[in-house]
């Protein structure tokens, strides 16, 4: 289970919140003429790349980018080809710049992200950037490099940090996927407790541990009456759950669907909706909801890291995730772009792959604000004896 490290979730509004667009929609510069392009290109060779906190310290984007050139490779970690488009990001990047991408344990977790760049400093092999979660972000803002790219303004003051350590890029939604020709359609978390899914219904990871799993928990505390500081309903929910004999606590895989064993999961939207093709080219009618009433959601975390051996690759790398094709990207493999909404008001979104998102409350929209942060320590403590050990 990659990213194994809590994301902490948010609770959602009914309605696609424009505030979420802090300004007017920008993407990557084009390139300026050739003149320019040779004096950008000049500048950004003698930029110190370890320090800069946007593209305008090489000179402009045609800077930036030289630099890299220059540098030849990027090193990513725990990156796997199959989770959030990441393989189709990361070719689109190599082909655009003639980048070498290096990606390094691609089912690590965020905690090994870290201890990576840890272990491998002054080298280089250490990881140029982090893809991380919440709790793993907020603990290691030492470690990250200030940078601002060059679409900062659509990305909503919540969603990151002022100086531009961490920026929020995709996320999504916690989600019931159902194989629709072995259950009935759920319309809600209740009716999970029905004698209908007996046997049926599997978590993804342990939730003292994992952030979909835990998301999961806070997921049912919210559609039983919980608050955002108190995941004891959820956690009572799921205890009815394994009571009514309903709960398989088996950490659920393409595998496990396909076999028949795991025919529903509990997890986030986005990794229900990257298996729906390749399922259904095997028969399986994998449907998912994500249940009114229930609606949490959570973002990752981008950081540089500040002992990149790469660091203009670093800074290029963020500038296409933020970039229209880059946050493009995320969504067309199922995952919800942080700058969504600017991109909606702009036209620059891929209109098909928003429109096929599952719905929440009736609409496409992307997480917004109001952190959830507490309710761990309740859990650690409640979480065995409720599914029985």
């Amino acid at each position: 289970m990659r990213k194994s490290l809590l994301v902490l979730p948010v609770l959602l509004t009914a309605s696609l919140v424009a505030a979420c667009s802090s300004g007017s929609s920008t993407s990557e510069s084009s390139a300026p003429a050739s003149g320019a392009a040779s004096a950008a290109e000049s500048a950004g060779a003698s930029v110190d790349a370890a320090t800069a906190t946007s593209a305008a310290d090489f000179g402009g984007m045609a800077g930036l980018e030289a630099a890299c050139k220059a540098e030849g490779t990027l090193n990513v970690i725990a990156l796997p080809p199959d989770w959030a488009n990441y393989g189709a990001i990361i070719d689109a990047f190599k082909a655009k710049y003639g980048i070498t991408v290096d990606s390094a344990q691609p089912d690590g977790s965020s905690q090994d992200e870290i201890n990576a760049a840890t272990q491998l400093a002054g080298t280089d092999r250490a990881p140029d950037v982090f893809d991380v979660g919440q709790s793993v972000a907020v603990a290691n803002t030492a470690m990250f490099a200030p940078y601002q790219v060059a679409t900062w303004a659509d990305i909503a003051d919540n969603f990151k940090d002022p100086a531009g350590t961490w920026v929020n890029d995709y996320g999504g939604f916690m989600s019931v996927g159902y194989d629709a020709a072995k259950v009935p359609a759920p319309t809600s978390l209740a009716d999970l407790l029905k004698a209908d899914y007996k046997g049926k219904v599997a978590l993804n990871g342990d939730p003292t541990q994992a952030g979909a799993a835990w998301n999961g928990v806070m997921m049912a505390s919210i559609a039983n009456g919980g608050s955002l500081d108190d995941i004891s309903k959820g956690v009572d929910f799921f205890k009815q759950l394994n009571d009514a004999g309903n709960f398989l606590p088996v950490d659920p895989s393409p595998a496990t669907i396909e076999s028949g064993q795991t025919p529903v999961v509990i997890d986030w939207d986005y990794l229900q909706a990257g298996q729906v093709a390749a399922l259904k080219e095997k028969g399986i009618d994998w449907q998912i909801l994500v249940p009114d009433g229930a609606v949490v959601g959570g973002y990752y975390y981008q950081a540089i890291n500040k002992d990149a051996p790469h660091p203009a690759c670093a800074r290029l790398w963020q500038e296409y995730l933020y970039s229209d094709d880059g946050q493009n990207g995320w969504l067309q493999g199922g995952a919800r772009p942080v700058r969504a909404d600017a991109m909606v008001a702009a036209g620059t979104i891929d209109a098909a792959a928003f429109a096929a998102l599952p719905t929440v409350n009736g609409t496409p929209q992307v997480p917004t604000a109001d952190q959830v942060t507490a309710g761990n320590d309740y859990l650690a403590a409640n979480w065995a004896t409720a599914v029985g050990g």
